[in-house]
């Protein structure tokens, strides 16, 4: 966490997925569960996945996972994804997230960023060759 003062703008691209957690997504201190925030982001990754699949994809790896700064209840969360490398079966994405806080004052702080992979699958979840 060596990254709290941090402050940047928003990409300029279209973000994958925007939401902003819940106090059910946290502890009783405010701070969101690290595994509500895993699950954003394999779903925002596998977005863009499942377009070049033009189908189904199954998540096979983490790569890479950090988490820059903490997430609070409150915060709007933007999810940015882009697909970094394709394989025969396989496309490996990158993910972005940027928290927006105290809105009024438009603080924007990058809380975690990932590399996932996907395969894409047939009907028999089996992988299968991207078109």
């Amino acid at each position: 966490m060596n990254n709290l003062l941090e402050q940047r703008a928003l990409p300029t691209e279209m973000p994958q997925l925007r939401v902003m957690p819940m106090p059910s997504d946290a502890n009783v201190h405010g701070d969101v569960f690290g595994g509500w925030i895993m699950a954003q982001v394999d779903i925002a990754g596998s977005l863009p996945a499942v377009k070049r699949a033009n189908g189904r994809v199954a998540t096979v790896a983490v790569t890479s996972f950090v988490f820059k700064n903490p997430v609070y209840v409150g915060d709007l969360l933007s999810f940015y994804a882009k697909i970094v490398k394709t394989g025969t079966t396989s496309i490996t994405v990158e993910v972005e997230v940027y928290a927006e806080r105290n809105r009024l004052g438009a603080e924007v702080v990058k809380v975690t960023e990932a590399t996932l992979v996907y395969v894409a699958t047939d009907d028999e979840r089996k992988p299968r060759a991207l078109p």
